[in-house]
């Protein structure tokens, strides 16, 4: 199956330093910091991003995350709950802006 993303740049993600190695290595030592385990289980957080790739649409991080929160005990029903969240967020923000266009609306209509 042809896609626009080729699933295979995924493996290159830690070469994203080849041109600029020195801010890379920066967002990768942060990238390591979040997802230790803190007040958050790794479980936890890994649901987390599952959810945000979903929101932000990254298919490179929907397949990372799925094959994540699989390796870490995570069921089905639990991965497809914090989509359905990711979902209801992201439906959410779209709907409350739409406050602004009613407020144009109404300074337009004046």
């Amino acid at each position: 199956m042809k896609t626009y993303y080729n699933p295979d740049d995924l493996k290159k993600f830690g070469k994203i330093g080849e041109f600029q190695e020195e801010l890379a290595d920066k967002f990768f030592d942060y990238y390591g910091e979040v997802f230790k385990e803190g007040a958050l289980t790794a479980r936890e957080k890994s649901l987390i991003a599952l959810a945000v790739s979903h929101a932000i649409q990254c298919p490179y991080c929907i397949d990372a995350y799925t094959k994540d929160t699989l390796e870490k005990g995570c069921a089905e029903d639990e991965m497809m709950e914090a989509v359905h969240v990711a979902g209801a967020i992201k439906g959410g923000a779209t709907l409350v802006h739409g406050v602004q266009m009613m407020n144009k609306v109404n300074d337009l209509s004046m």
